[in-house]
């Protein structure tokens, strides 16, 4: 695994998000309460934005705006697919210091 610098954490507010590009993919990094998440970009149904998704923070979870499929951001999982088995690529988040990392193969 690599670790991969995707931002400072001043350039991602809290309750926000932003797409960015790692080895060829678009990486959604997430900004909850704190905690950073990162999953891949494109929902699995239709390939709509998940950075431009709804976030609810509450739930951890992003919404596509597309066609409302939704993902919880630790484990990348679909939380609105009726099978239990269906995933998103999602990727562990470092912090050091004032920059967040992703791990990537």
């Amino acid at each position: 695994m690599d670790l991969v610098k995707v931002c400072k954490i001043s350039e991602l507010p809290l309750g926000q998000s932003k797409c960015v590009q790692v080895s060829g993919k678009e990486i959604a990094v997430f900004n909850v309460k704190g905690k950073f998440y990162a999953l891949d970009n494109a929902c699995i149904h239709a390939g709509g934005s998940l950075h431009d998704g709804f976030l609810d923070e509450e739930k951890c979870q992003v919404t596509c705006g597309w066609h409302a499929w939704g993902y919880d951001l630790a484990t990348g999982k679909c939380v609105t697919h009726p099978r239990q088995d269906v995933f998103t690529g999602s990727y562990s988040v470092k912090i050091q210091g004032d920059e967040v990392y992703i791990e990537v193969k």
